[in-house]
């Protein structure tokens, strides 16, 4: 019949995720690019100075004819690799897709809505991202002299606290957090608070007697140890990482991870980096002389070098614009590094450690843009 209105279909609704997914921003990594440049040097991402050791990539080259068959779940010739560089119980070693799986996998297992997380102020952001698209409140502990402060975690504690986060060395201060402190921390913690220690750093440190987390992992059921092939090893690309923990937390990690979560061509490449002691006594030693000579360069421009124990250093220039500008001056000369404005420290930009060369470089266009700076300044 004409004239009728004929009702309009009615619009499906369109699947909705968890409202937690918006509330945090999608982590960006440092930037690799540069357009119209011929040469990008890149101290973003705190990547190995040397890339792999020269053994990794024959390994993957053989692992990769092995291409179409499905790695083994389990690692084990991987966990046993790890375990005798490091000596320790194979056993107690989960691996994953980078140590940013196995921190996500250990919030989602022990947060969850109803459950505080506490990371210290200017800690990774990976924690707080984690934490809260896992329905967890996430707290931050002030810091003092940009150092994770113990007290000031122990005050965040409550009844519904559940796991403390916190990288040693931090990123992006590059502060360490003394062996006697963690201890402390860790005495201190309720006994069913998880104390998740991000050891992505550790190999950087040359602090006679220095312990990543190993001790306190061993003394008890709650504590949590990470690591990485990302940095010292050159592996950032290969996504690999490994957590060192009590048999119930290995246990929960299994049952959550992916079956074939780290890929055979990775392993493999791990396998042959762990071969080689040299390469991490040689990078360490390039990175404590390097990272002094940086550090004692740019303050002799006259910009504020915070005191480091990773393979990066954080340099303040004392306001923000000032920050913007200099990151604009290295841009135009083909050098990338990080503004850490999401960190909130817009003051600041964070230099990887590279090459003699790149930190050369680094130290050069600094010196030249506070030169012009200065006689900017000095005609009005």
């Amino acid at each position: 019949m004409t004239g009728v209105p004929v009702p309009a279909a009615p619009v499906p609704a369109a699947p909705r995720p968890r409202a937690e997914v918006f509330s945090v921003d999608a982590y960006v990594g440092g930037e690799s690019n540069l357009p119209g440049m011929n040469r990008v040097i890149k101290l973003s991402s705190n990547e190995g100075a040397f890339g792999p050791p020269p053994a990794a990539f024959a390994a993957m080259a053989a692992a990769a004819k092995e291409m179409h068959r499905y790695p083994d779940g389990g690692m084990a010739a991987l966990r046993q690799a790890i375990g005798k560089a490091h000596a320790l119980a194979p056993d107690r070693i989960v691996c994953g897709n980078g140590s940013d799986e196995i921190l996500q996998l250990l919030i989602q297992a022990y947060g969850g809505p109803g459950a505080e997380l506490i990371m210290s102020e200017h800690g990774f952001s990976i924690y707080e991202i984690a934490g809260k698209i896992a329905g967890c409140t996430v707290r931050k502990a002030r810091e003092k002299n940009l150092a994770t402060d113990v007290d000031e975690v122990l005050k965040l504690v409550t009844p519904t606290t559940r796991i403390v986060c916190l990288a040693n060395p931090n990123n992006p201060t590059g502060t360490l957090i003394p062996d006697a402190e963690m201890q402390r921390l860790r005495e201190q913690l309720p006994q069913d608070v998880l104390l998740v220690i991000d050891a992505a750093y550790a190999e950087y440190v040359d602090l006679p007697g220095f312990d990543a987390g190993i001790a306190l992992v061993d003394a008890g059921e709650n504590t949590v140890m990470t690591r990485t092939f990302s940095k010292i090893y050159g592996l950032g690309g290969a996504r690999l990482g490994w957590g060192y923990a009590p048999p119930a937390i290995i246990d929960v990690l299994n049952r959550m991870r992916g079956p074939f979560n780290v890929s055979s061509i990775a392993a493999a490449a791990g396998i042959a980096a762990l071969a080689d002691p040299d390469w991490v006594r040689d990078g360490r030693a390039h990175n404590s002389r390097a990272r002094k000579k940086l550090a004692e360069r740019v303050n002799a421009a006259g910009f504020k070098v915070h005191p480091s124990a990773a393979n990066f250093l954080l340099v303040d220039f004392g306001a923000p614009e000032s920050a913007i500008a200099a990151d604009r001056h290295l841009r135009a000369r083909g050098i990338i590094v990080r503004h850490v404005k999401s960190y909130g420290l817009p003051n600041c930009l964070r230099v990887t450690i590279g090459t003699d060369e790149e930190c050369d470089l680094v130290a050069e266009n600094l010196t030249e843009f506070q030169t012009a700076r200065q006689a900017t300044l000095a005609d009005g």
